[in-house]
This record gives C-alpha cells, sequence and structure tokens, in this order.
C-alpha cells in the first residue's frame, strides 16, 4: 500500500516545471485556499502549491501579510495565478468578511495552516485555547463561501480542531465526513525518515503506516509492517517514541524561535498534491488520514484512506497489530477520545 509516493516528490517538481505550458492544459480550473498563508507553515506551503501543476487558483489569507506573500510568490514562473487576502475592516450593519469570502469562493482544497506555533515546553494541547477559536472562525467560513471543498486541517491540536470543524460544519448543515481531513502526513514522513536512518535504506523506498491521531502518544507507527525489517526491541522503542515526540525534537533545537514548519509544510504539500490528483481522477490514491470513520470506538481516528474526486471515497481498515503496538493502541485511546470530545465541547 503506498501511502505517499502518489504525490510529486519535490525534487521532480523542477523538471515538471520545465515541461509545464505557461497555459493552463487542466479541463476543470482547481483553486487551492491556503489559510494562514502568511505564517511559518503558510509561506513555504504556498510556496510548494505555486510550483505544483495541479493548482490553477492559489488564494492566499492571512490577517495579514498576505499581499505581500501573493505578490512574491506570483514573480515566479509558473501557470499557477496568486491571489491574497486580509479580512476585510469592521462594518456597521455587521456583514461577512470580504477578504475571506474572496478568498474561499470557488475553492477545491482548503488548507488550514493557520494559528500560533508551539513554543518549548509547550503540548499541542496548551494551544488549545487560541488555535481553537482561529479554526472556528476558519471553518465558519468555509461553511458559507466554500461547503463542497475538500478540508485539510493542519492547525494544532488536530486532535480537537477536526472535531471543531466537523461540528462548526454540521451545525451549519454542510458536514460531509468524505471531505474533512485532518493532515497526519508529517508523522508518515517522519516514521519513513527515521527508519530508513536506522536501516541504512533510502527513505523514498520506506512507506511506514502510521494510525491513531497527530499528538503524543496518539501516533502509533505501524514499524512491523516495514518489509524485510525486524527491529530490536529497544530500537523500536526509540523509534516509536521518535516519531512521537518528534515535534518536541523541532521545538527545542529552535529554542523558542518556532516549531517544524519547513517539514509540516512539506507534508501538507504532500497531503494536498494527492488530495488534488485523486480530484483530477488519478487512481490509487491511499494516504493515512485523521478521519471520521466507526474502526474503532473514537470518532475519529488515523488509517490509511482512498481518495477519490470527492474526497474520502474509503477509509481503509489498519488490520491487525502487534504485541508492542496493540500496547500502544491500548494505551492511546483513552486520551485520543478525551481530545476528540474536548474539540466537540468548544463548539457545543
Amino acid at each position: 500500500m503506498s501511502l505517499l509516493t502518489k504525490a510529486t516528490p519535490l525534487r521532480t517538481l523542477s523538471k515538471s516545471l520545465l515541461k509545464r505550458s505557461l497555459h493552463s492544459t487542466t479541463p476543470t480550473a482547481t483553486k487551492v485556499a491556503v489559510l494562514g498563508a502568511a505564517g511559518g507553515i503558510g509561506q513555504p506551503l504556498s510556496l510548494l502549491f505555486k510550483l505544483s501543476p495541479h493548482v490553477d487558483t492559489l488564494s492566499c489569507y492571512d490577517i495579514v501579510g498576505t499581499p505581500g506573500v501573493a505578490a512574491d510568490l506570483s514573480h515566479i514562473p509558473t501557470a499557477t495565478t496568486t491571489t491574497g487576502h486580509l479580512p476585510s475592516a469592521g462594518s456597521w450593519p455587521p456583514k461577512s468578511n470580504d477578504g475571506l469570502a474572496e478568498a474561499l469562493t470557488g475553492a477545491d482544497l482548503v488548507v488550514i495552516p493557520a494559528g500560533v506555533p508551539r513554543k518549548p515546553g509547550m503540548t499541542r494541547d496548551d494551544l488549545f485555547n487560541t488555535n481553537a477559536s482561529i479554526v472556528k472562525t476558519l471553518v465558519e467560513g468555509c461553511a458559507e463561501f466554500c461547503p463542497e471543498a475538500v478540508l485539510a486541517i493542519i492547525s494544532n491540536p488536530v486532535n480537537s480542531t477536526v472535531p471543531i470543524a466537523a461540528q462548526v460544519l454540521k451545525n451549519k448543515g454542510v458536514y460531509d465526513k468524505t471531505k474533512l481531513c485532518g493532515v497526519t502526513t508529517l508523522d508518515v514522513i517522519r516514521a519513513n525518515t527515521f527508519i530508513a536512518g536506522n536501516q541504512g535504506m533510502d527513505p523514498n523506498g520506506v512507506d511506514v503506516t502510521v494510525i491513531g491521531g497527530h499528538a503524543g502518544i496518539t501516533i502509533l507507527p505501524l514499524f512491523s509492517r516495514v518489509p524485510g525489517v525486524t527491529l530490536p526491541a529497544d530500537d523500536l522503542e526509540k523509534l516509536t517514541v521518535r516519531t512521537q515526540f518528534g515535534g518536541d525534537e523541532v521545538v527545542k533545537a529552535k529554542a523558542g524561535a518556532g516549531s517544524a514548519t519547513l517539514s509540516m509544510s512539506y507534508a501538507g504539500y504532500l497531503f494536498g498534491e494527492n488530495v488534488l490528483k485523486a480530484m483530477k481522477g488519478e487512481e490509487g490514491i491511499v494516504q493515512c488520514a485523521f478521519v471520521e470513520n466507526d474502526l474503532t470506538d473514537a470518532p475519529f481516528f488515523a488509517t490509511p484512506c482512498k481518495f477519490g474526486k470527492n474526497g474520502v471515497e474509503e477509509v481503509l481498515p489498519f488490520g491487525e497489530l502487534s504485541e508492542y503496538e496493540q500496547m500502544w493502541f491500548d494505551k492511546m485511546m483513552p486520551d485520543l477520545k478525551k481530545q476528540i470530545q474536548k474539540g466537540f465541547d468548544f463548539v457545543n
């Protein structure tokens, strides 16, 4: 099962761009909106989407800086058109946010990295109060201006912000579980990188399924599925914990200057690129995502999903777990369900 190889690898983007004409040859124009496009994740993520041959219009939205981001991106010679939008000024009587409306109207894919980054000592859950409000407001805009778009939530804590988005969409009467995803691709690429380093393998040839959620012990890499690899118990423990807490590694290394922005941007690009390819009819697109399903007694769970023209086409079972993985699964579930409920409670 290939979870990531369907996305255009970054190292081949320049080659694909050379072959690309100055005019889009896509039968149906595709619009991607990045909400939080001026931030540490949003800017490099927007750059990658500007380079993507699958994006016709890239709409950048944030509370500051997006006209400059869009102007900067517009100088890159690809066929993708870029626009930058800010919140509209307040008015009386109150009216919709015209800037958000312009950014979202006609969007096929909305990627949301908006929010504050983690700092040393902070957990994803510590971000909840600020980022929960941001995601709620932005998803209310999605419900109004692009209710049929696929939403890819990056804003942490994903285990809570995805349920927030779901409840907002339900309250607006436009919820479709096949179009709401939490992006957990960073956990997958970390697991691929870490085990490849351990085994002396090419990371591009490794594909680890990562299930559960997107925070700490709720992240469960299934290293037992990697063909030809049998890990000693101590290596398995170290790799599992490093994958679970890889974000902490980056936060500490940046010494308060930010969190995992560049790797998250690349992961968000990989996820979005796969969604867009599936929308355009490419078959066999499978990648892990945090989505609503009934595989466990948690209402949301990250598992491999098959994507199609309208979003998640099929939620795939994650299969039998090893004894070690089952131990982590049993340990994670109470925390995962609690974090999901926290999101629902915030809206309700």
